[in-house]
């Protein structure tokens, strides 16, 4: 399955997204670490515009390995350090 996290920083937040984005990169590099959870990628968005996101986060698990994720330390440091970031935010999962 892939777990997506879409997100929108706020305004003070966007003009740190460069520095943001290597943080996120450093949060999701041990996914592969956590049991079912294959690998993380994320992307920046490349289009500057006010109706897009910014950040596009692609976790790579198995579908039962969601609630092991859910309390692992990647997820709870990318909760803390970002939620207060983010003006939204959207999940989307799918089997490819």
């Amino acid at each position: 399955m892939k777990h997506c996290i879409i997100a929108k920083y706020t305004p003070q937040a966007y003009e740190r997204r460069a520095e943001l984005l290597s943080r996120i990169r450093e949060i999701f590099a041990v996914a592969g670490e956590i049991p079912g959870v294959r690998g993380a990628e994320v992307y920046p968005n490349c289009v500057a515009r006010e109706n897009r996101y910014d950040v596009l986060i692609v976790l790579d698990m198995a579908s039962e390995a969601l609630p092991v994720y859910d309390v692992s330390a990647p997820h709870r440091l990318w909760k803390e350090e970002f939620g207060p970031l983010l003006a939204q935010k959207a999940i989307f999962d799918f089997e490819p």
